[in-house]
């Protein structure tokens, strides 16, 4: 070995032994419960060890002594052993009254087997059994094996810890992760190559000394280490498969050493071939989800009494559930999560239109449309709903009797894998039915599948009762939304109809006045243009053409005077000022026509009626009021603004509201000042529209 390398090696355990020391002197000194506490005990064994550990690699780099190097490297299995212990003891039962095991009863054989595989590896080379180069092939792939189990018991530590005690044992788990992973390292290079790497040797004590800080925070944060450990199913899942993997490379690392061996000069080449196969197979198996699958049910089958934790599937399920982007997509998310119960890779679901007794296929999922119908009163369908059975069409072609020999259709026979049928009940009715198709890993359906998929069924049923029911939701509001438009319409077109009935009654005793016979024509002729515009507001949904500008209310208002005159009632007009707002002004003219005509059919022939124009600030202000019998405030509040709300006996109560939000949207306001026998005076402000007649540039050269 190299002086400098060897310097640094001695530098790096005394640092270690330095550090380890510490360790034991900070627990037994501020540990006031270390006595008693059994967790606290072992890691003080371990701080122990670990000393004893990088004192004897201290004393081998300084002597270079064979029996200093094995005294060494059995202090490093003892180190690791102690470790084993101390996790498997945090690992343990707590609870008496809690039988199912937090930690599975193979793990803890295996690493009592490495020690005392270990042990007897270094009496073998003291007693001269094996030669030492044997020794330090076997003690290398012994150190592998190792520092994977402890990875092992790290990462189950973490996973089953619960979350109160999880910032307890971070530091632990990280410090130890980072020892064990470096070992990984150290001793997988060494079966690779069959040589330790002298540069992670020499580092291999800092590494150790600079994760002793994290020891000792994790002791001050917690005294008894853990509480309430709990082994799910997905943490013994993610254990079994990091150990079967770790298995798996050190089953590579040694056929890659023995071809290296005996293949001669192209042995090198063939290792690394053989490693990157097997690593690239490593990885096809982790990603197939046919082996994942049989890793869940071996895990589920051999170490939990349930198969299932219900609270991870429930939760699953309900976020499945929830994450779909449109109600169309909910069918496909309901076959996807009744699958992952059951390791299925394909479904279809069939579903009942509200109202029609025909079941016809509404969504699939790896499985080809089927356009065949189900029948409500069918045999299928009549027997999900009086059972709520999950037919297993495995066990029904064998046993046809357990199920009252129920008559499978034509259709399901033909349909590729079909396993399982869950039907989806929502209360006292049976929405559909979802088929499974066969799963990627044989599953025993027993009683707490079934019980699963039928409780996770009548959920998928509700969700899917809350998608129909949205669906008719939203078609009664789009029917209520063009009946409320078609009212706007037949409210226009009766005030037409009103308008050319009066004409026509007028005729017959003015039919020879030029004059009469002209506004009549142009009477005619703004009633055709109105309907015009209000049949392709009926047809096209929008508002009538033509985008807002500027309009004249003295003109509007001389218009509605003039043609309330023509029918016999006189209007007094005010007009202040010549304003003009924002707006359509056939629109406008409706709105205030419509308060005008309120006005006269509120009053007695011969009441005075008036409408004002005047500014108002920066607004126009329109006042229509009458002498007539007024309106309560609790009418004002509750009725005269709302739609199909009147008092009139041939009204529709639709032009009120819908003058008030034709007011609204242009940024206006109507104010209602009435009171019973007194009149009623209703006061309407729009924004004006302001016509510049001077550029900016002109403004500026002003100033």
């Amino acid at each position: 070995m190299e002086i400098t390398s060897a310097s640094l090696i001695i530098w790096s355990y005394g640092l270690a032994a330095f550090g380890y020391l510490a360790l034991w002197i900070y627990l037994i000194s501020f540990g006031a419960d270390w006595r008693s506490g059994l967790h606290t005990r072992r890691m003080v064994s371990v701080a122990i060890m670990s000393t004893l550990w990088a004192s004897a690699g201290f004393l081998y780099t300084y002597s270079g002594n064979t029996l200093a190097l094995i005294a060494a490297s059995l202090a490093d299995v003892a180190k690791y052993g102690v470790w084993y212990l101390f996790l498997v003891t945090l690992l343990a039962p707590t609870d008496k009254q809690d039988d199912k095991p937090f930690l599975p009863s193979w793990l803890p054989a295996i690493c009592w087997t490495l020690v005392f595989a270990g042990i007897v590896l270094h009496f073998s080379v003291t007693l001269r059994l094996i030669s030492p180069a044997e020794w330090l092939r076997l003690l290398f792939f012994h150190g592998l094996a190792e520092a994977v189990i402890g990875l092992v018991l790290v990462e189950q530590l973490f996973r089953t810890v619960s979350e109160d005690s999880r910032w307890n044992i971070k530091p632990l788990c990280l410090a130890l992760f980072f020892q064990f992973a470096f070992d990984v390292y150290l001793f997988s290079e060494a079966v690779m190559f069959s040589r330790i790497d002298r540069d992670a040797l020499a580092v291999r004590g800092f590494v150790h000394a600079i994760t002793i800080p994290l020891l000792m925070m994790a002791t001050d944060r917690a005294r008894d280490w853990t509480s309430k450990i709990r082994l799910s199913q997905k943490a013994a899942f993610h254990s079994a498969t990091l150990l079967l993997a770790g298995l798996y490379l050190l089953f590579t690392a040694g056929v890659g050493y023995y071809v290296r061996y005996f293949g001669g000069e192209w042995g090198r080449a063939f290792q690394l071939a053989l490693i990157f196969a097997g690593l690239l197979l490593l990885g096809v198996l982790l990603v197939s989800g046919s082996m994942r699958a049989k890793m869940k049910v071996l895990v589920g089958k051999h170490f939990f009494r349930y198969r299932y934790d219900y609270r991870e599937e429930w939760l699953r399920f309900t976020q499945t559930l929830t994450e779909q982007e449109s109600p169309q997509a909910l069918g496909q998310q309901v076959i996807r999560g009744l699958a992952n119960m059951v390791e299925s890779p394909a479904g279809t679901l069939w579903l009942r239109e509200t109202g029609n007794p025909i079941y016809r296929q509404s969504a699939r999922w790896n499985l080809p449309e089927c356009v065949a119908q189900e029948a409500q009163d069918s045999s299928l369908c009549r027997f999900l709903f009086a059972s709520g059975w999950i037919v297993n069409l495995e066990e029904y072609r064998s046993y046809p009797a357990r199920y009252n020999n129920l008559d499978i259709p034509g259709w399901l026979s033909d349909l590729p894998n079909a396993w399982l049928i869950v039907p989806l009940m929502a209360g006292n009715e049976m929405q559909g039915f979802v088929i499974l198709a066969s799963s990627r890993t044989p599953i025993n359906v027993n009683w707490e599948v079934n019980d699963l998929l039928r409780a996770a069924g009548c959920q998928a049923a509700s969700y899917l009762a809350r998608m129909q029911a949205t669906e008719a939701l939203l078609e009664v509001r789009k029917f209520d939304a063009f009946n409320k438009m078609s009212a706007f319409v037949v409210h226009d077109l009766k005030n037409i109809v009103t308008q050319l009935s009066l004409m026509l009654k007028n005729a017959e005793r003015h039919s020879d006045n030029p004059e009469f016979q002209q506004d009549m024509l142009m009477t005619v002729g703004h009633a055709v243009e109105r309907m015009r515009q209000l049949m392709m507001q009926l047809r096209e949904g929008a508002a009538p053409p033509g985008g807002i500008c500027g309009v004249n209310l003295a003109d509007v208002i001389q218009r509605i005077q003039k043609d309330k005159m023509n029918q016999g009632r006189a209007i007094e007009t005010q007009i202040q000022d010549r304003l003009i707002a924002r707006g359509h002004e056939e629109r406008l003219e409706r709105v205030i026509g419509h308060l005008v005509q309120n006005a006269i059919d509120a009053s007695p022939q011969g009441a005075r009626v008036w409408a004002l124009l005047e500014r108002r600030n920066d607004k126009a202000a329109i006042e229509v009021g009458d002498d007539g019998h007024g309106m309560t405030q609790e009418f004002i509040r509750d009725r005269l603004f709302k739609p199909f709300q009147s008092t009139k006996d041939a009204g529709m109560g639709i032009g009120a509201y819908e003058s008030a939000q034709y007011i609204r949207e242009l940024g206006g306001d109507m104010q209602v000042d009435s009171e019973p026998g007194k009149g009623t005076r209703i006061t309407v402000t729009l924004p004006l529209f302001v016509i510049r007649t001077e550029s900016d540039l002109h403004e500026q050269e002003a100033a």
